[in-house]
């Protein structure tokens, strides 16, 4: 989800990979032991959790989440809970880290030692705040001062057990005196993103003192009914030297932690975390700033030699070839272009390559090219293939352990062979049956690998079948058989001896599909050698061949999605729901396995929008627009919203009766409260937001793909510079000059130095646009307006490194 800022669009993403967590405290009781799991947090709303690891002290978890954030957030933290059967988990410990500081750990394993938790540090949300000062005349003829406070309104409250019923202590505070009130506010009052109106005002009388000596704090709580009393949400202090100018003053000031809050422990005692956090943020213009580097990137595929194209020189300046194929792919899917592309970089490989028995085997962009279309297109068609045999490894459990060094007591080592061999047969059989469902771009993409393999290896009859059968076999099946968890094929990590199970059907899988020569070489464990022997029947080989050159075909796209916690809306209640999608009908389900109790047929889908949180008070609601009337849901958090969204959308989006219009609020009352329209039927009051265009299937957004290209580009303009440099040497040397260019593959410098030239001239027009966009909004930009609240600790970097800049320019 984008962020609109005056015609420029934010994007934020955040990939995580949890490790483990090491030296927790021990549990005072006899096993000393404890179940953990690990939560993701923005601020203090949870979006992912763990798998329990139990009975550790350091639990590894090796779990990964990416969510699109679709909200402004300070802190993104880490909770390590204890759980606990019989009474409320317990926290252990927390990693906060602001948003400012993500960057300082981007992308490399890091490990946050873990900081005590305790209700005073808990804070966010934000408070718009009013102060006037009066001068008065008592009835006895003294002037003196009248001070009126006022919180007029507050965003991004936490729910506290699914409410917010907050109110405000004021203190005037000064070295001779503190006087307090308190400012309650309606119950009534839910939505964290609404504004909460505070109508009462506070009146501290006070006469000449120092005004620089005193601070008005503001203290915010939510009323509870729980026995433990009222929940701290944070404070404001205000020195009064903001009114030396004016009489009046206002502004937004971000909620902070109590100065006096409870101590925190060594920072030694709860153990650390290992974590690995890259957060990006994409500020992406309208399409018209692109079209220069776009169409340069666009033609790629038809520039010859293709080595000098845009898009293979950000292969060759990228310090890791799957930096450039990450945004390569998606820009070329959008536009259809990915194919032609792949075939000309994969096309030049294949010339460069000597050895057919190494042909794609290593990390070029091509190979990864291919590796992130097949993980884009290939997800349904992966789970289609291997879910249900991966689903049934798991639950029978049977012992396939061969190496005679780790067989377990009891367990014979023939019948593990024959559980191993049955298992292997049934995922070989599974993939080398799968043809007729493999997507059309990827069946196209092998179509052209096989005939450059053919051409450039003439006298190689198997090298047609190895060029395609390295990727679907080596590059894609089996890293999904290893680690199902990180394909969505199991919804954790499996356990030990299932893993071990599933390394050696990934490794029999491989050895299958490389049609290797020498079959018992192609292992280093001899235990290895001998199990293949099942497999050396010319009908695998066979069926290697066939799944290389099938003709297949494009898959109706079906998707399944159950999560717990689902609310829909009834005559007059919410209740927790199971909800399925297919490419059929969206059901829900009193529990898990039920029949339905009500379906959605995807064609009577007419949209799928959010629903504004004043309707029931309620947050992270969407709802599913049918012709006779709506279903209103509620998801567990703002990700899972999105993601619902955005599913919703995708298999309705061809439907021809969906609606340009519709209403953002429920009808209550007799009426519907966006528009106050008393019919039920009544037109909707607000445009529809456009679905996903019918002729893409992936949700793709062109314009952000070509930003973080311009962006990668932007950090490695030093390489370009070398390479033009390179070009120039090529030209006019050959001799050991150019060697110091050698890491840049460069067949024709004259078309490689005129892309250069113009590659770096579309960046550096970018680069002036982003720069000027950051001094007009600097310009215009207020500390302690409601966009940058007074503590935005992020926004006071940006002044600090623009007022820097004007002094460096100046």
């Amino acid at each position: 989800m984008a962020v609109e800022d005056e015609g420029l669009r934010v994007f934020q993403s955040v990939k995580i990979k949890i490790g483990e967590a090491k030296n927790l405290p021990s549990y005072p009781g006899p096993s000393k032991m404890r179940d953990c799991y690990c939560t993701v947090n923005l601020d203090q709303e949870e979006v992912f959790r763990t798998k329990i690891v139990e009975k550790s002290l350091c639990p590894f978890y090796g779990e990964d989440f990416y969510c699109e954030i679709p909200r402004s957030f300070r802190h993104l933290s880490f909770y390590i809970f204890d759980r606990d059967v019989f009474r409320r988990d317990s926290i252990i410990g927390k990693v906060a880290i602001q948003k400012e500081d993500l960057q300082k750990y981007h992308n490399r394993d890091t490990w946050f030692q873990l900081q005590h938790v305790d209700a005073d540090s808990e804070v966010q949300g934000k408070v718009h705040l009013e102060l006037r000062l009066s001068e008065v005349i008592t009835d006895t003829g003294v002037v003196c001062h009248k001070l009126a406070t006022r919180i007029v309104e507050c965003q991004g409250l936490p729910i506290v057990n699914g409410q917010c019923d907050p109110y405000a202590t004021v203190t005037l505070a000064g070295p001779f005196r503190q006087v307090a009130s308190h400012l309650r506010v309606s119950v009534l009052v839910l939505g964290v993103t609404r504004p909460c109106s505070y109508s009462k005002k506070s009146h501290f009388d006070f006469e000449e003192e120092d005004v620089d000596k005193l601070e008005i704090r503001v203290d915010l709580w939510n009323a509870s009914n729980l026995k433990f009393g009222d929940e701290f949400l944070g404070e404001l202090r205000i020195p009064l030297k903001v009114l030396r100018q004016s009489s009046s003053y206002e502004a937004w000031y971000f909620l902070q932690p109590r100065d006096n809050g409870s101590k925190s422990l060594k920072p030694d005692d709860l153990g650390s975390l290992r974590l690995n956090v890259v957060y990006t943020e994409d500020h992406v213009f309208s399409s018209d700033y692109y079209r220069p580097l776009r169409d340069l990137l666009l033609k790629s595929a038809d520039v010859e030699p293709v080595s000098a194209s845009a898009a293979h020189i950000l292969g060759e300046v990228c310090r890791e070839k799957q930096e450039a194929a990450v945004p390569l792919v998606r820009l070329f899917l959008h536009y259809g272009r990915v194919v032609p592309f792949i075939s000309a970089i994969a096309g030049a490989e294949v010339t460069r390559t000597q050895d057919p028995n190494t042909i794609f085997r290593g990390n070029s962009l091509a190979s990864k090219c291919i590796d992130e279309t097949m993980k884009l297109a290939g997800m349904h068609y992966l789970h289609v293939t291997l879910k249900p045999a991966i689903e049934e490894i798991c639950q029978s459990h049977k012992p396939c352990e061969i190496d005679p060094v780790k067989l377990k007591d009891g367990e014979n080592l023939e019948n593990n062979m024959e559980n191993l061999r049955q298992y292997v047969d049934r995922v070989f059989h599974a993939i080398t049956e799968s043809g007729v469902s493999c997507p059309t771009v990827m069946c196209d993409i092998f179509f052209s690998l096989r005939e450059a393999a053919a051409k450039r290896f003439q006298d190689d009859p198997d090298v047609r079948y190895t060029a395609v059968s390295s990727f679907i076999f080596l590059r894609f099946f089996a890293p999904a058989i290893l680690s199902p968890n990180l394909f969505q094929l199991t919804p954790h990590h499996t356990d030990p001896q299932t893993s071990r199970t599933l390394t050696l059907i990934s490794k029999t899988v491989q050895t299958l599909g490389s049609l290797s020569k020498s079959k018992s070489a192609s292992f280093k464990e001899s235990y290895m050698a001998t199990f293949y022997e099942f497999f050396n029947e010319q009908k695998y080989a066979d069926a290697v061949k066939n799944v290389s050159t099938a003709s297949l075909r494009q898959p109706v796209l079906f998707m399944i999605k159950r999560a717990q916690g689902r609310k829909r809306f009834g005559m007059k209640n919410f209740k927790k729901r199971w909800f399925r999608l297919t490419n059929h009908e969206f059901t829900y389900h009193k529990s898990k396995g039920d029949q339905p109790l009500y379906s959605i047929s995807i064609e009577n889908i007419l949209a799928v929008e959010k629903l504004e949180e004043e309707s029931f008070k309620m947050k992270n609601m969407f709802q599913v627009i049918q012709p006779e009337r709506a279903l209103y849901i509620q998801a567990n958090n703002c990700v899972e919203a999105k993601d619902w969204i955005d599913i919703l959308t995708k298999v309705s989006q061809c439907n021809q009766k969906r609606l340009t219009v519709y209403h953002p609020s429920a009808y209550l009352g007799g009426h519907w409260l966006c528009c106050r329209a008393s019919s039920d039927s009544a037109p909707g009051c607000s445009p529809c937001t456009s679905g996903l265009p019918a002729n893409i299937q992936l949700d793709i957004d062109g314009d952000r793909e070509t930003e973080r290209i311009y962006s990668l580009f932007n950090s490695y303009m030093s390489k370009l510079e070398k390479m033009q440099e390179a070009c120039g040497s090529k030209s006019v040397y050959d001799g050991p000059e150019q060697e110091e260019y050698s890491t840049f593959v460069i067949d024709d410098p004259q078309e490689t130095y005129k892309t250069l030239k113009q590659v770096i001239a579309g960046v550096g027009a970018l680069e002036q646009e982003h720069a000027q966009y950051k001094r007009d909004k600097f310009k215009k930009t207020r500390y302690g307006s409601q966009e940058h609240p007074i503590g935005d600790k992020s926004f006071q970097n940006y002044i600090r490194q623009q007022s820097e800049t004007s002094t460096h320019s100046i």
